[in-house]
């Protein structure tokens, strides 16, 4: 890198638009939404699409609610224009649906294209050629005024040709490509002379798309290029202006979004930002970023994983952990403040499923996107005392009392130091019950039976079979439930060297699978507090399984 990169590189410099409205805007609507997946991410691939994948894909893009689809660039290779005619002529276009078909500005390229539409009921035609100072002078070597006949001989050319498919109805969009490189008022001047020469009727509308082939700027100089056009074109009630950035400074979300608010109608984009270099607008994120703000976008994501999963075996692309909305990890906290966070909003959230959201961390419900709460929250070395309380009952349905929280995390989380990686649910399931509910010594239980039952007093009786550091004793207790009555089995016998602190209870699952789980907390003489864990399906042996567990915790 040079020390002083100005003489290299030099800032991009803005629109004067000391008067902009923008700043002041919200998205408050939808905008027209156009998916470029199989012809702009498609082409950006390192193995492109064949017919059977693009037909997925296609079927794909009409099942989330996409109507403007650009389908490919027909006249570029037969997989391209089979693919076309394969769509049409199985009949397998929605009536609601507009196809889209890039084509470069060049009379041969133009006629192949109308005929590849041949029998498509809705198109959109989509004329481009480059407009910006650089390719004109190192590409094309050609003047302003050479560049601009090239796009008003190919508006005429694609308006001529429309009489030649007769029933379909054909719309058209024109792109200066790199328009956020080239001169505004020439951009205006070549959008101008193909808004003239196209001349839609009135009450039909010609699409201008204003490409940020290459995003070279910060999103607030796009803002003002497209408030700036949308102010000086012409006949602007019969334009639809139309978003198509790119993410070359990671800026092509907020890109977009501040275009819609400059006054833009349309947006063109992929699914997951796939595209050119480091790819287009992510449509996925603008759309949820505007759900997420009260605005339905129009495009169902609510089974988000399988749409991925489409999209990866489709593209052989992997869509990142920490992608927005998509990510593996994007609903994940293993930070110990964010998991008691998380875990006290979702406590705490209004069950009714129309409530506002208002979770900690989480900008919008996972469930809306058909993800689960499995993944919320994930424990490794980090987090905190709230999480693995919040996987056991997510995961197993055991509510751990508050009190055992601290001392359960911190037992966990240095778990996971020792194994230095994530533990999964499984992993930290069984690190509980070793530690709280499967220690068998001092005392084994070897077997309880009710002796007695007295009406008068409302006790019970037990008669308990067990062994103390391997001597085998046999023992009689009496109290007002089994917990009473084990405690003064033990009593009698000079064994019980606890009081019982606390005690819960909950059943896990419904029906014939039903099991209780029971939790005890006693305080050794002199000592500290001691947590055991019972589980069965007698809710009264379980309470016992966690006096003995809690009492073989507390024994030196």
């Amino acid at each position: 890198m040079q020390k002083v990169p100005k003489t290299k590189y030099k800032r991009f410099r803005g629109v004067d638009l000391p008067d902009r409205t923008w700043p002041e805007k919200t998205i408050d609507t939808a905008p027209i939404w156009c998916s470029v997946d199989l012809r702009d991410g498609n082409q950006a691939l390192a193995v492109p699409m064949n017919i059977e994948e693009k037909l997925e894909m296609f079927r794909l893009l009409v099942s989330i609610g996409f109507k403007d689809i650009e389908i490919g660039f027909p006249s570029a290779n037969d997989t391209e224009y089979n693919f076309l005619r394969h769509l049409i002529e199985n009949d397998l276009i929605p009536e609601d649906v507009r196809i889209q078909v890039l084509v470069q500005a060049r009379e041969h390229l133009i006629r192949k294209t109308y005929e590849a539409i041949q029998g498509a009921k809705n198109v959109i035609v989509h004329l481009y050629n480059s407009t910006n100072a650089l390719q004109r002078r190192v590409t094309f070597g050609l003047s302003k005024e050479e560049i601009k006949q090239i796009a008003v001989d190919g508006t005429q050319l694609c308006k001529d040709l429309v009489d030649t498919v007769p029933g379909t109805h054909v719309d058209f969009e024109y792109s200066p490509e790199s328009f956020s490189d080239t001169e505004m008022d020439f951009a205006l001047e070549v959008c101008e002379a193909v808004l003239k020469t196209w001349d839609p009727p009135v009450g039909k509308k010609i699409i201008l798309n204003l490409p940020a082939t290459v995003e070279l700027a910060t999103p607030n100089i796009h803002a003002d290029q497209i408030e700036w056009f949308c102010r000086n074109i012409s006949m602007r009630n019969q334009v639809i202006i139309s978003l198509h950035t790119h993410n070359d400074r990671g800026t092509g979300v907020a890109a977009t979004e501040l275009g819609l608010m400059a006054g833009a109608d349309r947006v063109e984009g992929t699914l997951f930002g796939n595209g050119e270099r480091t790819g287009n607008l992510d449509v996925v994120i603008v759309a949820l970023n505007m759900y997420s703000q009260g605005v339905h976008p129009g495009l169902k994501f609510e089974n988000l994983n399988e749409i991925r999963a489409i999209y990866e075996r489709c593209t052989r692309m992997d869509v990142h952990d920490r992608w927005p909305y998509s990510g593996d990890l994007v609903f994940t906290a293993f930070s110990g403040s964010h998991q008691d966070a998380i875990k006290k909003g979702m406590e705490q959230m209004d069950p009714d499923a129309g409530a506002l959201w208002q979770v900690p961390y989480l900008m919008i419900d996972p469930k809306d996107l058909g993800r689960n709460y499995q993944a919320i929250i994930r424990i490794n070395s980090q987090s905190g005392k709230g999480g693995v309380a919040f996987v056991l009952e997510n995961e197993f349905g055991y509510k751990v009392p508050r009190l055992l929280h601290p001392e359960l995390g911190k037992m966990v989380y240095d778990l996971a130091d020792i194994l230095s990686r994530e533990l999964t649910p499984d992993e930290i399931l069984e690190a509980f019950l070793k530690e709280y509910s499967e220690i068998t010594s001092p005392l084994f239980v070897e077997d309880i039976k009710e002796v007695g039952r007295f009406s008068e007093t409302r006790e019970i009786e037990l008669g308990i079979d067990l062994s103390w550091n391997g001597e085998k004793k046999h023992l009689q207790g009496r109290g007002n439930g089994p917990i009473n009555a084990f405690c003064n089995a033990l009593d009698k016998e000079g064994l019980k060297h606890f009081n019982l602190v606390s005690f819960s209870e909950h059943s896990i699952g419904s029906g014939s699978g039903t099991q209780a789980a029971a939790y005890v907390q006693v305080h050794r003489y002199g000592n500290s507090h001691h947590w055991g864990v019972g589980v069965d399906t007698d809710i009264e042996l379980a309470s016992l399984k966690a006096l003995v567990a809690a009492i073989n915790r507390s024994e030196p």
